[in-house]
């Protein structure tokens, strides 16, 4: 019981790693937080620091999902703690407490995340990012369509209510954290990948 309460803290703690900062701090660059769009994600480190510091950040922020969800796998952590271990690994992107609260998007956090707790699905939420954003070459809009359809691939290949919320809780705080995409993309303004004014 006691590591049942212990992984979603831990969970959360290891989101809370910034990559993008971190990355960017080593490296010499500008704080993604103030530079670029303003989001600490890949795509923007990609923007200010090229494909290296980028591969670094993504790297880091799926690693950040995937860790602390085998570890609690590897200790035989009760399912409702495993869901939430992932949870807690995304909130802490979100909002990281090491960070002033200040974080990204959370989308390949998310990604590692739901790998962890379930392959299947995330090889469906990685194909369907991937699908979306090589035919439309908006990583946005493959962001909220991978995020949508987490639940429902979760729902259809676990039989988990509880993964099925879960990811249905992250989907929503994806497309929330994208709310300034959404309008863009309705405006027909969103930069596409590559782009300067990707966000």
């Amino acid at each position: 019981m006691f590591l049942a309460f212990v992984f979603p803290l831990l969970g959360y703690l290891a989101g809370s790693l910034a990559c993008a900062v971190i990355v960017c701090r080593v490296m010499g660059l500008e704080d993604p937080r103030r530079a670029g769009s303003g989001n600490p994600g890949a795509t923007n480190v990609l923007r200010l620091g090229g494909r290296k510091a980028a591969a670094f950040t993504l790297a880091g922020d799926i690693l950040k999902g995937v860790i602390p969800v085998l570890a609690a796998h590897a200790l035989d952590v009760p399912e409702p703690a495993l869901a939430l271990t992932a949870l807690g690994a995304f909130l802490g992107h979100l909002f990281p407490v090491f960070f002033r609260f200040q974080g990204g998007k959370g989308v390949a956090t998310a990604f590692g995340a739901i790998a962890a707790l379930s392959w299947p699905v995330g090889v469906g939420f990685a194909l369907a990012w991937l699908g979306v954003a090589g035919a439309t070459r908006f990583a946005s809009l493959a962001s909220l369509v991978a995020a949508a359809l987490a639940p429902v691939l979760a729902f259809l290949l676990t039989g988990s209510a509880l993964h099925t919320v879960v990811l249905a809780l992250i989907g929503a705080l994806i497309a929330w954290r994208h709310r300034d995409n959404i309008r863009r993309l309705r405006a027909g303004t969103e930069g596409r990948i590559g782009h300067k004014t990707t966000g």
